[in-house]
């Protein structure tokens, strides 16, 4: 089969939302379709021992949280479909942030009882700033939710993004009856019990929905949405201008197939993606793509390390010859794995969009680029966050220093957490953007490498790069910590905004970086 037939094929795509707006259950249900599980796992139900395919490692089975990115696989009609499920917990946005690189459009689920909400907010500007095609599936229908229209204006309002409704809810929470499905011409009725009945909207009557007071106002809705809505438009969809936005139950499975179908049709096929020589496209016979995520021990018999790799260009075969640009060294590609969740299988051939695993020897990084024969290119640089919150770490039992520095550093180099070695004093300091990150760490030193580790508590701390190596080492202090990164650049943690004030009043001749405002990190390190 060609090349451009595969490419046709994909459909690569995360799904973000906030904490508890039903993203893995939505998750779940789609792996149903495509026949991947017989039967879904609830995130909360945990008595049961079912637990979510894509929550795969123990702390999220007992939290019921997602705090790591999973990447599952699977053949669905004509396509071939990569769902990257995402990190929904803030504390995890970074892991998030480099995951939404690796994607061609994005599901944004919504609450219908809550609306939009924060960490949606900060998600959804990240997949604007990219410009990646974004659909929205209002959840939760069949409990009492907010007025549908004032959802959309709220989206449209929050959000600054346009919106077109591709179906629209009959009713709601007890008086939930189904959709109106407005872009197959269709009525999804809702019966309960993961069960759901479609007929053309011209049987209407013969389904005794007619005269139903609840279905009479909905009617008047789509009227007024005929016009006064907006016009849809797949081009516009394509360049993240509008939102078609689907209403279902994710829970009760109902009006998820409906979605799923009509969004393979319009999301985006794998896309060219930006290099420092320009535009790479799929279709390009020379095979190429970037590390975006590393993942230490996904399985804990073999405590193995697996880089996550999109493919963007040319086709994959395993045991190819590549080259990685940062170094230019020559690697031979025999061990590659597809995913579905921690469950993988050896994938001989790969094409743009799909998201293989590669054994990583301790030889990548995130970023990296690998590239088929000659001519060095390298893909866009990953954005870079800076930790908010800084601990420093000693192992409890100086007798397992060697298992804590194996930990610390493979650990460290799947990016949620960062590493800084005090200048003074040479002491390990971690730096997250949340506390969860520093749980999950604790519990993961214990649970895969043996050793009990202890933090001590450096609070929020405002950190900035160094420019320069030539500086005098005599102006830092406690408040304004002198570290080194885990690539050797030097950074300061200043205590707050006053003492980074005072340093800067007093230390013109020192230029300090804020990642945040630059998120040019690699160019401090090179």
């Amino acid at each position: 089969m060609s090349l451009q037939n595969e490419i046709n094929k994909r459909r690569t795509f995360a799904i973000i939302s906030h904490p508890d707006a039903g993203k893995t259950t939505l998750t779940e249900k789609l792996l149903y379709f495509g026949q991947v599980i017989r039967s879904t796992g609830t995130v909360k139900g945990k008595k049961t021992g079912k637990f979510a395919a894509s929550d795969w490692m123990e702390i999220e089975k007992k939290r019921g949280i997602s705090v790591t990115s999973s990447v599952m696989s699977f053949p669905y009609h004509d396509f071939h479909v990569n769902i990257l499920d995402t990190p929904g917990h803030e504390d995890f946005s970074e892991d998030t942030y480099r995951t939404l690189t690796a994607v061609d459009s994005v599901v944004m689920i919504i609450d219908s009882t809550k609306g939009v909400e924060p960490q949606t907010i900060k998600l959804f500007k990240v997949c604007r700033m990219r410009g990646i095609p974004i659909f929205t599936f209002i959840n939760k229908l069949d409990r009492e939710g907010r007025d549908p229209l004032e959802l959309l204006s709220e989206i449209e309002e929050v959000l600054g993004i346009e919106s077109y409704p591709m179906n629209w809810p009959v009713g709601s929470g007890k008086r939930f009856l189904g959709i109106y499905d407005r872009f197959n011409d269709q009525f999804v009725r809702f019966k309960g019990d993961e069960e759901e009945e479609v007929f053309p909207i011209s049987e209407i009557s013969e389904h005794g929905l007619e005269d139903e007071p609840v279905y009479q106002d909905t009617l008047g809705e789509i009227e007024l949405l005929e016009e006064a809505g907006n016009e849809f438009s797949p081009e516009r969809v394509k360049k993240g201008e509008l939102t078609p936005v689907f209403f279902g139950s994710a829970l009760a499975n109902f009006g998820v197939q409906t979605f799923f179908d009509t969004f393979l049709q319009f999301a985006a096929q794998p896309q060219p993606r930006k290099t420092d020589q320009g535009l790479i496209e799929p279709e390009k016979d020379q095979f190429s793509g970037y590390i975006f995520k590393i993942q230490a021990n996904m399985n804990p018999a073999h405590r193995d390390r697996i880089a996550f790799f999109r493919v963007c260009s040319g086709k994959f075969e395993r045991g190819m010859s590549v080259n990685l640009s940062r170094t230019n060294k020559i690697i031979k590609l025999n061990q590659t794995q597809a995913f579905m969740a921690k469950d993988r299988d050896t994938v001989d051939v790969a094409y743009p969009g799909d998201i293989i695993g590669i054994y990583d020897p301790n030889i990548y990084q995130i970023g990296d680029t690998l590239i088929e024969g000659k001519g060095q290119f390298q893909y866009e640089e990953l954005p870079q966050f800076p930790p908010e919150l800084f601990k420093r770490v000693q192992a409890k039992n100086v007798m397992k220093a060697k298992q804590f520095r194996k930990g610390i550093e493979q650990l460290v180099q799947e990016g949620a957490i960062q590493l800084f070695r005090q200048e003074l004093n040479d002491s390990m300091i971690l730096g997250a953007v949340g506390q969860l990150q520093f749980e999950v760490f604790e519990y993961r030193m214990k649970a895969e490498y043996n050793v009990e580790i202890e933090f001590t508590s450096l609070g929020e701390r405002i950190p900035r790069w160094i420019k320069s190596e030539k500086f005098e080492k005599r102006f830092f202090d406690s408040r304004s910590m002198l570290v080194r990164d885990r690539y050797g650049a030097y950074a300061v943690l200043f205590e707050n905004e006053f003492t980074l004030r005072y340093f800067l009043e007093n230390q013109k001749e020192i230029e300090l970086v804020d990642l945040l405002e630059e998120n040019d990190y690699q160019g401090i390190t090179s």
